[in-house]
């Protein structure tokens, strides 16, 4: 049996962009991140009939907050600006320790707006920001190559966090990204190359 390794807080980070600049920059990973919290979630509720229970359940909501040490790097102004001005954002979560057979990086894309910005600037200790993202669209879930030099990308259904050459086309296929198809490839954690072969080994080969 193949062993499944256990994911690190340190493996999964955030990325982010205004969506207005989708066709000119790439998404920039956030500096010195922290802490990363990513809540979906839905709201149930039961409804007691004469027949027996009926379930129902609310549409899907995101919660996602990100800490970091403060920095004046260009993405971390964007944050105030979405904020300040109501800017929509791009936001990506990228775990960098599972790739699928095409050795790209399992990933969430989401949009939204900044709705809160805590800066906390104790006498003894690093400035620190904890920032909440509203989210309105996503996750979406798919896979995308990291570039080595940003470590950025992504998608809308699902784009590539690189900046897009000609007309965004909103299918998968105008960036580096690549959609999630869970039948066919959940991720393994390894190089193409070194993937299990899905036939049985020879006589007296190890299994």
């Amino acid at each position: 049996m193949q062993d499944i390794p256990a994911l690190q807080g340190i493996d999964v980070v955030l990325y982010a962009r205004k969506l207005s600049a989708a066709k000119n920059e790439p998404g920039q990973l956030i500096p010195y991140q922290t802490s990363l919290s990513f809540d979906p979630q839905r709201d149930s509720d039961n409804t007691v009939t004469k027949s027996g229970s009926v379930a129902t359940t609310s549409s899907l909501e995101t919660d996602l907050e990100v800490e970091f040490v403060n920095n004046w790097s260009k993405i971390a102004d964007q944050l105030w600006d979405s904020l300040f001005d109501q800017e929509k954002m791009e936001f990506w979560i990228v775990y960098r320790k599972r790739k699928n057979k095409d050795n790209k990086y399992f990933a969430f894309y989401m949009r939204g707006t900044v709705t809160e910005d805590s800066n906390d600037n104790d006498p003894d200790d690093v400035s620190s920001r904890d920032t909440t993202i509203t989210v309105d669209y996503g996750p979406v879930r798919g896979w995308t190559a990291l570039d080595a030099e940003q470590e950025a990308q992504l998608a809308y259904i699902f784009r590539g966090v690189g900046a897009i050459e000609g007309e965004p086309k909103n299918d998968g296929t105008d960036g580096n990204g690549q959609a999630y198809v869970k039948t066919t490839d959940t991720g393994t954690g390894v190089e193409a190359d070194d993937a299990p072969s899905d036939k049985k080994p020879a006589a007296g080969g190890n299994a």
